[in-house]
């Protein structure tokens, strides 16, 4: 409709990656800080072990997310941010929650995770600089 805005597709490709990765990075930090108490969490939840998942899910949120807001690692960190909120998205279906209030923020988190596998980090991205920078 408006094919002039297209050449602002890196800059919203820019922002979204940013805001997607300070998103991880504040949802990983309380359990980065707290190994034992985000190892009971998981368990809690049913997510067994949680002394295993509890620090991988925190790792992958709060490192994969800073490396999406640097751009470095972005499809890599997206894949491995798709299978975290899917299986959110399947946790939260099968404890019967409902879609406003209870999964809609992770489904929309799961697209964005699909979107920048497909997409990239964009031109403004670390990755961007690193392979093609140099040519």
């Amino acid at each position: 409709m408006f094919p002039l805005l297209s050449i602002w597709s890196d800059w919203g490709i820019l922002i979204l990656r940013v805001v997607f990765g300070m998103v991880c990075v504040v949802h990983g930090w309380p359990k980065i800080r707290n190994w034992a108490e985000t190892a009971r969490n998981f368990e809690a939840m049913g997510f067994r072990p949680g002394k295993l998942l509890g620090p991988l899910v925190a790792i992958v949120e709060f490192f994969g997310g800073v490396g999406l807001i640097i751009g470095f690692g972005t499809q890599l960190i997206a894949a491995a941010l798709l299978i975290q909120f899917a299986v959110i998205v399947l946790w939260k279906l099968k404890n019967r929650e409902k879609f406003a209030g209870g999964w809609e923020f992770d489904i929309v988190l799961l697209a964005i995770a699909a979107l920048f596998i497909v997409l990239g980090g964009g031109a403004f991205a670390l990755d961007h600089t690193l392979t093609f920078g140099g040519l």
